[in-house]
């Protein structure tokens, strides 16, 4: 392999690398030394501002030797991570090659590769180029992947040129493939076939005609096989080309032996497989467009979401209004929404008023209302009204494209599981290959006359049953899959082990304020005494309270301008401290405070006694008003509870899941609260880092815990927990410190996301199960073990459609992720 200097050297005359830990100009002047005094290195700039060092290259540079002698001065250069496109992976062990080869680049700290979206995941401070050559050495393409929209329809196209070349070489095999099979397999099949083929064709010139016609198939469409399969087994690294070629080669050699050269084979031994080598590359090339087509399925969500962008956006430019492609759009500028268009960018509304619908990105069904104010998302459908928005948010920094950023790094991740098949397919190709040998001298040495024809077909079908395509393909399709819906869902996975970890918790802790609340006060009970007018009585209350910027004032002023009506303007405000307020409003004297304050004014609160004392029990401390000194209403603010709040608890204790509330809200407040919810356990008046300890105590009590929270201060236990869920209307803090993203801020989606889990990590079982259970079972049939007690044996033509047909039984079952449904009881 080159050395990293000297690719990087001839690619670029500077390196530029993030240094980390500098913390002054006399850090900057030591950086500096340290690189110099690397052989080849010509000039060194480094910015303590930005935290980089440009390296001007004079010469031949080892990249790893530059990171060495920063960190031999003291610091750190930071990792970074490498997307690369992979290309000519067929199954899971080409993946632990590509895996091995990456690893093995000096600088490189984890490599992750993905066989079902085809591409590399690289941390660490190699150079890509040397990256790429480690690749190309263990024998298959790669490129690095741009993020742009024109990159990715670019990877698009190829595909599909690449799905198209598949399905060419898969009809050209099918009409050479077909005649061979007719003229040796309907022989033996169809009573009186050999003798029409002996007396028109003639045994000898069928064997020609197979001959000419097999040795199309193997050159045309099954080229594929030979140019990558014999190259890996001469590197000692055989995949499931190799398998294909040394199987169909084995076949087709034997084979022209008996056509041109039968004297050289044993008396008895004399036949042609030429309709087992050319059906083998038909039925495997049926395999593989079939996996092609449902490999694209498998990432319709991520298709979906790029979709939801706009084309062009209506930007005002110079009192004009202008159409612009959507990647011209800078921040701040001011856009256009007409009804039924798309929005273009995130926004904050200045104009207008209209109802969005945003259930691509938050899965919430109902439209939202937008008006002045209002933070509008890209790709959402503006319905009814005209918007004007300035432009929070273009380009990658929009919400769309972070969603699609997160699902194709969950879609690109490892479970844990995955390690169990990682280290057996690495070595499964090559066991494979040693059976195939055994099989062949057991039969030969063993079997019955003629030997040498039973050992080469039960050695090609054990080479062709054991293709592993379907290991590789078990773990990686349904993560896509589950993922991808969890995304249409609302549910974001931003990491994909989150994925395996969830469907383990055994007791759901949440947060209070904002995650089960809608996180505000509002007004929620008003109860006037007899005489008094409701909307009189709060309007009046209202007036007086406005003048404070108090939650609980601005909850009442908020409740009664809702209903419509104006505020009437007041005189003589006055606040009594430690009792409450008092003003004149159109002539009236309004008194608002706690019972204290209306016992001091004279007033008993007694005919309210029974509401009192049920706001007590719901944690809400109640407010009293007097109108002209008569007692006229009690009033309590509080933060409501969701809507759908009581039917999330519900939908978790379905799953046998326990509930636990932690707050820092008082105690009394807290468990009211459960009690009306029937949340199992609470844990109140706690600070942010007693919220992490609270979270260890219920780990040690139920065992794995999922933690809900949309808090900066929910921060810490979020990143405590087996797994964190942040609702997606929290802050961005809570969100990076969590590995769930619930984007509808409904608390509906932790049971949804805990039911996408167990689907998803039990549909990897299954196509686990099936994939190792498969090829464990019918080895041992394809190298015979049936014959002596039942006389079966395993065609290699059955062999290799068998072969094909577990690929596809794989992607099939990981595609019925895309119509998983939560149970009734937890849809939202």
């Amino acid at each position: 392999m080159r050395n990293s200097g000297e690719s990087d050297a001839r690619a670029n005359t500077l390196i530029s690398l993030p240094i980390e830990g500098m913390t002054c100009a006399s850090c900057v002047g030591r950086v500096e030394t340290a690189l110099k005094k690397v052989e080849g290195v010509g000039s060194v700039s480094v910015n303590l501002a930005t935290e980089r060092a440009d390296v001007h290259l004079a010469g031949p540079v080892d990249r790893v030797a530059l990171v060495q002698a920063v960190e031999k001065a003291g610091y750190n250069v930071a990792a970074s991570a490498v997307e690369l496109m992979v290309e000519g992976m067929t199954c899971a062990s080409c993946v632990g090659r590509v895996e091995k080869a990456l690893k093995a680049v000096p600088g490189v700290t984890e490599a992750v590769v993905n066989l079902a979206t085809e591409r590399a995941t690289v941390r660490g401070v190699a150079a890509v180029n040397d990256l790429i050559a480690a690749v190309e050495k263990a024998g298959y393409e790669a490129r690095t992947i741009d993020t742009s929209g024109q990159v990715d329809e670019e990877a698009a196209e190829k595909k599909d040129a690449e799905r198209a070349e598949l399905k060419r070489d898969l009809m050209i095999a099918a009409l050479l493939a077909l005649p061979v099979f007719v003229l040796e397999m309907g022989s033996h099949l169809i009573p009186g076939m050999h003798e029409w083929v002996m007396s028109t064709i003639g045994m000898r010139e069928s064997w020609y005609l197979q001959f000419v016609l097999t040795s199309l198939v193997l050159a045309i469409p099954g080229r594929r096989f030979y140019q990558k399969g014999f190259p890996a087994l001469v590197r000692l690294e055989p995949d499931m080309n190799s398998l294909v070629a040394v199987g169909t080669a084995a076949a087709f050699g034997y084979s022209v032996v008996a056509t041109f050269a039968p004297g050289l084979l044993p008396a008895g031994t004399v036949n042609v497989y030429y309709e087992a080598a050319a059906v083998i590359v038909a039925l495997i090339l049926l395999g593989r467009f079939l996996e092609a087509r449902a490999k694209g399925r498998t990432s319709e969500a991520i298709k979906r979401l790029v979709k939801l962008n706009a084309k062009v956006a209506h930007v005002v430019r110079d009192g004009k209004v202008v159409d612009i492609p959507i990647n011209e759009v800078a921040l701040t500028d001011v856009v256009e929404v007409r009804p039924g268009e798309r929005v273009p960018v995130d926004g904050e509304v200045t104009e207008g008023l209209s109802f969005v619908d945003e259930s691509m990105i938050t899965g919430e069904p109902i439209p939202v209302e937008k008006s002045v104010g209002g933070v509008v998302i890209g790709g959402t459908v503006n319905q009814n009204g005209a918007l004007t928005l300035r432009a929070t948010a273009v380009g990658g920094q929009t919400m769309l494209a972070q969603i699609i950023r997160l699902v194709e790094q969950a879609q690109g991740s490892k479970l844990p599981i995955q390690a169990v098949v990682d280290k057996v397919t690495l070595w499964f190709v090559p066991a494979v290959m040693l059976a195939a040998v055994v099989t062949f001298l057991a039969w030969l040495i063993f079997g019955p006359s003629p030997a040498l024809t039973f050992a080469l077909v039960n050695a090609v079908a054990v080479l062709i049953i054991a293709c592993p395509c379907a290991m590789g393909l078990a773990t990686p399709t349904s993560i896509m899959v589950g993922t991808g819906r969890g995304a249409e869902m609302g549910v974001l996975f931003r990491k994909g082990e989150a994925l395996q970890l969830l469907k383990d918790a055994r007791v759901v802790a949440v947060d209070k304020t904002g995650t089960l609340t809608e996180g505000r006060p509002a007004l929620t009970d008003l109860e006037t005494a007899k005489g008094f007018d409701r909307s009189e009585v709060l309007v009046k209350v209202a007036a007086v309270e406005s003048r404070s910027e108090h939650p609980i004032a601005r909850a009442i002023v908020e409740s009664a301008e809702e209903g419509g009506k104006e505020l009437p303007s007041m005189t003589e405000f006055e606040s009594v401290t430690g009792m409450g307020v008092r003003a004149n409003v159109e002539g009236v004297r309004v008194e608002v405070g706690a019972d204290r304050f209306m016992r001091a004014l004279g007033l008993d609160v007694g005919m309210f006694a029974g509401t009192a004392e049920r706001l007590a029990d719901e944690g809400k401390s109640p407010l009293y008003a007097a109108l002209d000194g008569q007692l006229a209403a009690i009033i309590a603010v509080a933060d409501p509870i969701k809507s759908s709040t009581p039917a999330a608890i519900a939908a978790l204790h379905q799953l046998g899941l326990k509930v636990a509330m932690i707050t820092g809200d008082n105690a009394r407040t807290a468990q009211a609260i459960a009690k009306k919810l029937g949340i199992d356990e609470v844990i109140a008046e706690v600070l942010p880092a007693g919220k992490v300890e609270a979270v260890r105590r219920l780990k040690a009590t139920y065992g794995k815990l999922a933690f809900v929270g949309d808090g900066i201060n929910d921060a810490p236990a979020l990143a405590e927990a087996d797994v964190g869920l942040a609702i997606g209307t929290g802050t961005d803090v809570a969100m990076e410190s969590a590995d769930v993203v619930l984007m509808s801020g409904n608390l509906q989606g932790v049971p949804n996301a805990i039911a996408l889990s167990k689907a998803t990590i039990g549909n990897i079982r299954q196509n686990l199960f099936w994939a190792f259970g498969y090829n464990t079972a019918l080895i041992p049939v394809a190298a015979g073990v049936l014959y002596p007690a039942y006389g079966v044996l395993l065609s290699p033509i059955f062999a290799a459609g068998a072969m094909a047909l577990s690929s596809v039984f794989v992607l099939g079952n990981a595609l019925r992720l895309r119509r998983f449904q939560p149970p009734l009881s937890v849809k939202a």
